[in-house]
């Protein structure tokens, strides 16, 4: 018995050791997309900021504004950290240098809360938009909303006879 009561602690205690804790994976998370993010920044030409396929959806500047604007509102309500006070989407400058500098200040205030922050700070709960929620599950609702509006703005490159960075998943 005193055998098997070993064997279990130290298979417990090595899974332990090489578990990565959520906050880490986030972590990598969040940095990954921030990369791929600037990719994309970077493949839009300066003249092609401004443009909108059609009339009443929002230009690629604005696309990228609002994926800027929505990281700062889900993460300031799942760390409890302010978010700055002006929105992207409505500042007079969409220069690419002026979006680019804006969404990627987004990607380091998402990542300062998340290194502020331990795995049991992902389990509290948090009010997000009115919905009840754990700060995990924002940060998670976060990365899904900036990956959706990242891979909205895919035909406007093409459309500037620009290419696409590649997938990076890893």
């Amino acid at each position: 018995m005193k055998k098997i009561a070993i064997i279990c602690m130290l298979l417990l205690a090595g899974k332990v050791a090489s578990a990565q804790t959520m906050t880490a994976k986030y972590t990598a998370d969040w940095e990954r997309a921030k990369a791929y993010t600037k990719e994309y920044l970077d493949a839009m030409p300066e003249d092609g900021y401004a443009l909108k396929p059609t009339p009443e959806i929002r230009s690629f500047a604005a696309q990228m504004d609002h994926l800027g604007d929505a990281n700062y509102a889900f993460i300031s309500a799942a760390s409890g950290k302010a978010k700055p006070g002006e929105s992207l989407e409505k500042r007079a400058d969409q220069s690419k240098a002026a979006v680019t500098k804006g969404v990627m200040d987004s990607y380091d205030f998402v990542l300062a809360a998340l290194k502020g922050m331990t795995d049991a700070d992902l389990g509290k709960d948090v009010k997000v938009f009115g919905m009840d929620m754990k700060a995990g599950t924002a940060f998670e609702k976060a990365f899904e909303h900036q990956t959706h509006h990242r891979g909205q703005t895919t035909p406007y490159i093409r459309m500037k006879g620009a290419t696409p960075p590649k997938e990076k998943l890893f």
